[in-house]
């Protein structure tokens, strides 16, 4: 009876100092609403991404822990995983899927997730980095720059997939965050670029012409931050970005940003994009004002224009609602501006 019960307290004991030492969190946030846009019907769908996700960390001693990452995205009307533009099913952990090792040293990853340059610009959109047309960090934030352009039609623009990150330690607001991908295909449709419909500069399933990589610089100290980052994709196209935002007053944040892409390598003629953005969020008690004006010249092409206002009111800190009306002109030939509209709730767990 004693070795029973000196068994059942060592047992107790080890699962004691397992779970001290290992840490996994499951975590998603749920959001739905209704979202009108023109020439379409009205539609249930989202504002944010939906997301399910499990991280956790490990301690191995002497400062070094080891950390994964497992992120999917859903659909909330169908429960279905997350749908693309084109409307194909994206991969079931979407979002990310990440391994490393922390230290003295910073972060070291490897897997598929956002890159530096997309992850850095998003903390200075004024919609917070939501993908919703309303928002701005999918397309004026970034002058309409892709990172995956040889992978499946459809899926995210904004990730890599079999690469590596490094993500320096914070010094006196001054961070450092780097990447670079392998030159694996990406499953993808082929790309015309300056070949021909018979003979594309990258054909379907091609590989990258060039190892794709992603930096970016930033500083957050007190009530100023500022960012500058530069990306190239697997088709060489270059993108380049500054931003900074000020809070003005604990109420009033100011953001802005200024883009640069260079699609030389697969353009024979209109290469180059330049866009801005100037944003502000204002808070009134749990209320929380939203807006921005933007603007994007494809080489004197194409000039884009977005004008956009939301409203999140907080029901407590993980639920809030919002409503979000934008305007977009001069989005191709056939479709000269576009209104949208929508009101949802979102739910963070």
């Amino acid at each position: 009876m004693k070795h029973s019960l000196m068994a059942v307290a060592l047992l107790g004991a080890f699962a004691g100092v397992a779970q001290a030492q290992t840490a996994v969190q499951i975590y998603g946030t749920i959001d739905a609403g209704i979202i009108k846009r023109s020439g379409e019907s009205l539609n249930i769908g989202k504002r944010a991404s939906n997301t399910l996700g499990f991280k956790g960390t490990e301690d191995l001693g002497n400062g070094l822990k080891a950390l994964f990452q497992l992120e999917m995205r859903y659909e909330p009307d169908t429960g279905t995983n997350e749908i693309g533009s084109n409307g194909r099913q994206r991969p079931l952990f979407q979002g990310q899927s990440r391994v490393g090792l922390q230290g003295d040293f910073g972060i070291v990853r490897i897997g598929r997730g956002l890159t530096p340059y997309h992850e850095t610009i998003g903390a200075f959109d004024p919609f917070h980095a939501s993908p919703s047309p309303a928002g701005f960090w999918t397309d004026l934030s970034v002058a309409g720059y892709t990172s995956q352009p040889l992978d499946v039609a459809g899926y995210s623009n904004n990730r890599f997939s079999n690469a590596a990150w490094y993500n320096s330690p914070i010094i006196s607001g001054v961070q450092l965050n780097t990447a670079i991908a392998t030159k694996e295909g990406g499953g993808g449709p082929a790309v015309i670029g300056r070949g021909s419909l018979a003979n594309p500069q990258y054909p379907a399933a091609a590989e990258a012409s060039a190892n794709p990589f992603s930096i970016s610089g930033t500083y957050n100290n007190g009530p100023a931050a500022f960012m500058a980052a530069y990306e190239r994709n697997a088709i060489e196209s270059k993108v380049w970005s500054v931003g900074a935002s000020f809070a003005a007053t604990p109420e009033l944040k100011l953001m802005g940003t200024y883009s640069e892409q260079d699609q030389e390598h697969s353009r024979i003629a209109n290469a180059t994009t330049k866009a801005w953005v100037l944003g502000a969020n204002y808070t009134m008690g749990p209320g929380k004002v939203l807006a921005g004006y933007g603007q994007k010249d494809v080489d004197g092409l194409q000039k884009v224009k977005q004008l956009s206002l939301g409203y999140e009111y907080s029901l407590s800190k993980r639920t809030y609602l919002y409503i979000d009306a934008s305007r977009k002109k001069g989005i191709n030939a056939l479709q000269s501006s576009v209104n949208h509209y929508d009101v949802g709730v979102n739910h963070s767990f």
